[in-house]
């Protein structure tokens, strides 16, 4: 556990060195082509570097201390079928959560302003959709949820992993769907050994989150475009769609 948690405070320090390391040259290129240093545009202009740079050194430090070194299954396809039952599973989950958080909008949204910034550049949508997933997926089924398993009963070491993707989140409304995902992705690592399936769920379910907020941007809730019964409905159908694919996955573990 101790391993975990340390992971996860030296991914929050490499973000920090990102910041410090995208925040000078924002300064120095805003300066250069505006003639100006406005703190809030300094912050917009640096945000997606930060990010970008954070990814790179948790990537490198993940490579220097061996975790990412390739057991035979780390990075192996699945069968065709197999990945496809991945995809459905993940894809009821994310309509379970959406739902979820429907009826959570209690729930601040500490840090709406800033997905805001990153969706408006491509290096922000290409962090968001693909290099967060694949370096979040590397971080938390490559190397957290691999050392839990080596050290815990497989059931504690999913729901401690998924409760950590959640916290690890931080910001109030992605915390609980982060738990139920974060459930989905350790179980399917500790079915297969494969990170592709949980990278591939995890882009979509960030891939959707910003396709909606770009298509429905004044829409926060499923609520607001799902009349009451075909949110009912599709609940309903998602959690047997859910079951039925977890039973079918768990019966089958196959590698190409």
């Amino acid at each position: 556990m101790k391993t975990a948690v340390k992971l996860i405070l030296i991914y929050f320090l490499l973000q920090l060195a990102g910041m410090f390391t995208a925040m000078p040259c924002a300064m120095l290129y805003l300066y250069l082509t505006q003639g100006v240093l406005d703190a809030a545009l300094v912050t917009e202009c640096s945000l997606a570097p930060t990010m970008l740079l954070g990814f790179l050194y948790m990537g490198l430090y993940l490579k220097s201390k061996g975790y990412l070194t390739d057991d035979g299954l780390m990075y192996r396809p699945l069968t065709s079928g197999y990945l496809l039952w991945s995809l459905l599973a993940g894809a009821a989950c994310i309509y379970i959560v959406s739902c979820l958080m429907s009826w959570l909008t209690f729930l601040p949204n500490w840090m709406e302003q800033t997905f805001d910034v990153l969706q408006a550049g491509w290096l922000g949508v290409l962090c968001l959709t693909l290099l967060g997933p694949v370096l979040e997926e590397l971080l938390f089924r490559g190397a957290v949820t691999k050392v839990l398993l080596q050290r815990y009963h497989p059931g504690t070491a999913i729901l401690l992993s998924g409760l950590l993707f959640g916290l690890f989140h931080i910001n109030p409304v992605q915390v609980v769907g982060a738990c139920l995902i974060g459930f989905l992705l350790a179980w399917i690592y500790y079915q297969t050994g494969s990170l592709i399936p949980c990278i591939l769920i995890h882009v979509l379910n960030n891939g959707f989150s910003v396709f909606m907020n770009w298509a429905y941007p004044e829409v926060d809730e499923l609520t607001t475009l799902l009349s009451p019964a075909a949110l009912w409905s599709g609940l309903l159908l998602m959690l047997l769609l859910l079951g039925i694919v977890l039973k079918k996955m768990n019966r089958k573990r196959l590698m190409v």
